[in-house]
């Protein structure tokens, strides 16, 4: 089901529960802005999710909202798990829903970083 980006955010949502510490995920990074995991359900050979700590629902909320230290670490983070995971040469895709018309899932601001073959184009035409 999409997900509407402006309803108040949902504290019941999987990922701030994962953020709690109540489901279980595959950290690759944390830090104090951001959270870094293994996909459940991946759509490349490496599918990676970078959430901010933040209760925020989409871009247009975080951007709106985040001190300017969320934003920069929230960034870092993403760029740190391409760097960690051997992504930035041959290359990689992020990639972030937000709302319904893009199919955004989860109420918690993403980004999917998505690596490991040619993600051909990214749109189909």
């Amino acid at each position: 089901m999409a997900v509407d980006a402006t309803q108040p955010y949902d504290d019941q949502n999987i990922f701030a529960k994962i953020l709690r510490g109540e489901i279980p995920n595959k950290t690759v990074y944390e830090d104090d802005f951001a959270l870094a995991f293994h996909d459940i359900n991946p759509q490349a050979p490496l599918h990676i999710l970078v959430i901010p700590k933040g209760a925020y629902v989409s871009w247009d909320d975080f951007s709106a909202k985040a001190s300017d230290a969320e934003i920069a670490g929230f960034v870092r983070a993403v760029g740190h798990v391409a760097r960690e995971q051997g992504l930035v040469e041959p290359g990689y895709r992020l990639l972030a829903n937000t709302g319904t018309q893009s199919h955004q899932e989860v109420p918690h601001l993403h980004v999917h970083v998505f690596g490991g073959r040619p993600m051909g184009p990214m749109l189909a035409r």
